[in-house]
């Protein structure tokens, strides 16, 4: 389906073989809200993320929101009119931290994401969020398996983490049934795609992508920008776990509200961008 502003187009499109629909507010306008946004309205517990389907920025607020912050962002709202849509969610946007397997370091505990490969050698990405509370990890058994390389939080949310132990690194994610997903490349996330996370905590969930290039505010001045968005649920210590598509990975667990019981609204550093600015290969 492709979004167009007026019958002219729509035919152009459909005559090429595509699906058409007429929308009130073009790309340009949607972006000019997001800076709106940005500039007016940057309140810890929210999240937007432009929606091709609502042809709307869909602005999100958390519980810790107060009356005259959502008041403000209710003013800043209504000034951009059909272009934003409010809502709130009773959830706390937060980073997941307490692909797939656990990791620990200094009392707190995240999920591996996809292994990867350096100039040779194997490393692991993980959420940045992790990386940058914590320098050296372990596995589950408690041994010492590797060592921050790099890391990025806020802006962006990623961690590289070099392998220092002698243990095996396949390309796969835990299924937490006995059996793994193999991981063959990267892949781009799109709108309906359908995705599946693993993490430490909740283990293997599935759901759909939502949205793409979300800021997320966690508040403490921790902002991230350009997530993927979900309706995939997760809850501490899942941090840094895998978002795949059959065998592409996809995301890095970054944070969310709601959790395993009652659902919510998860967000994931997109892989590709993870891969490019570490110079790492998936492998």
């Amino acid at each position: 389906m492709v979004n167009v502003l007026d019958e002219a187009a729509a035919g152009t499109v459909e005559s090429a073989g595509a699906k058409a629909r007429v929308v009130a507010n073009s790309l340009a306008e949607l972006k000019s809200a997001r800076t709106t946004l940005q500039q007016d309205a940057t309140i810890p517990g929210t999240s937007w993320v432009t929606d091709p389907v609502s042809n709307k920025v869909v602005v999100t607020a958390d519980r810790t929101v107060s009356k005259a912050e959502w008041a403000k962002l209710t003013e800043v709202a209504e000034g951009l009119g059909t272009t934003v849509e409010l809502q709130r969610t009773q959830g706390e946007f937060k980073p997941f931290i307490a692909g797939g397997d656990a990791i620990t370091g200094n009392g707190g505990r995240c999920s591996l994401g996809f292994n990867v490969t350096k100039g040779g050698e194997p490393h692991f990405l993980t959420a940045g969020h992790c990386t940058e509370g914590i320098s050296t990890w372990s596995d589950s058994s408690g041994q010492v398996i590797g060592e921050n390389a790099a890391s990025s939080f806020p802006g962006d949310d990623y961690g590289l983490v070099k392998y220092t132990a002698d243990v095996a690194h396949p390309s796969q994610v835990n299924l937490y049934d006995g059996s793994s997903q193999s991981i063959s490349g990267a892949a781009e996330a799109a709108v309906g795609m359908q995705v599946t996370r693993s993490g430490s905590t909740t283990q293997v969930h599935s759901g759909t992508v939502t949205g793409l290039d979300a800021t997320v505010n966690y508040g403490n001045g921790d902002i991230v920008n350009g997530l993927i968005q979900t309706d995939v649920c997760a809850e501490p210590g899942d941090s840094g776990g895998s978002l795949f598509s059959g065998d592409k990975a996809v995301g890095l667990t970054s944070g969310g509200s709601g959790d395993c019981t009652s659902g919510g609204t998860t967000f994931f550093q997109p892989v590709t961008e993870a891969l490019s600015a570490t110079g790492t290969q998936i492998g």
